[in-house]
């Protein structure tokens, strides 16, 4: 039940992982990175080029083969089945049987992304589930935001947790201006969360408001399923969200939400109390920040 499970995404394509506490590393998908580097969409030809190598290996004594380690990880169908897995080694050896640019491109993708701002904060996303920080009569405030923010990029930003000072805009919107953002956030704040709409509403009003400098889409959508995690026993499962779906409805949000609502309430789920869930929910929220 404690089981952290992790996606990756490389050229919009899930790379499948899981948390072994005991030798504090991530174990990663076989089939998922050979469908990366293979280029295949058909798992059949997935399997069937993973087995035919397995046995190239096996037959040269390459160590690669008897590295790997089966562990139970969630399919599309959404049933778990033992999968073939390898470690961070293991997956750099991988990929250097495959000679062509897409290796290449996923080794320094893969090589690179743990070190990154994205890569650090992620990791400290993912601890949240464990900390008892934003306590039940701070949810929905603006502190309760500007602490899952401080938690989140703490240490690599020298403004976490702070509410900026100075003006935003993103592709030619202008964000809440900021001599009065202290203003819009006690309004923000004011606002009921008493239904699904309500919270919605409140969240569509915090994104319009985008009070801190960066990381305000990671930090909002926490702090969106803390809302609804306390008010309606609900958490929205990313999963289910395309991320070309979510981001045009949240441009369109500051006109018309229905489009975002919709989404939202099509991906809700009472498994709130579930880690890799919300682990899950992590991973497609920081897919969602990745420039195309």
């Amino acid at each position: 039940m404690n089981t952290k499970i992790s996606i990756r995404f490389f050229d919009d394509r899930e790379v499948r992982a899981i948390w072994d506490e005991e030798n504090n590393k991530w174990w990663f998908s076989v089939p998922d990175i050979v469908a990366v580097l293979g280029e295949y969409s058909d798992y059949s030809k997935v399997r069937n080029y993973w087995k035919y190598l397995k046995n190239k290996l096996k037959k040269e004594h390459n160590e690669l083969v008897s590295a790997t380690n089966q562990l139970k990880l969630t399919a599309p169908d959404g049933k778990k089945y033992l999968t073939d897995t390898l470690d961070s080694d293991g997956v750099i050896a991988l990929a250097k049987h495959f000679p062509n640019n897409k290796a290449m491109k996923f080794l320094d993708w893969f090589l690179y992304s743990e070190n990154t701002i994205d890569g650090q904060s992620r990791k400290k996303a993912y601890s949240f589930f464990e900390s008892n920080l934003v306590e039940t009569k701070d949810i929905g405030t603006t502190k309760s935001l500007q602490q899952i923010h401080a938690y989140i990029f703490g240490g690599l930003y020298d403004f976490a947790g702070q509410i900026r000072q100075k003006n935003i805009s993103k592709g030619g919107f202008q964000f809440a201006v900021a001599h009065f953002l202290g203003g819009t956030l006690r309004q923000i704040e004011q606002m009921p969360e008493n239904t699904f709409e309500e919270i919605a509403d409140k969240y569509v009003e915090m994104n319009i408001a985008h009070p801190f400098m960066e990381g305000n889409g990671r930090s909002a959508r926490i702090w969106l399923d803390l809302i609804l995690k306390k008010r309606l026993k609900k958490c929205v499962d990313w999963s289910k969200i395309n991320k070309t779906d979510y981001l045009g409805a949240m441009v369109k949000s500051s006109i018309n939400s229905t489009t975002l609502k919709n989404l939202l309430k099509n991906a809700l789920t009472d498994e709130i109390n579930s880690r890799e869930m919300f682990m899950k929910g992590i991973d497609y929220s920081y897919y969602y920040e990745e420039n195309e």
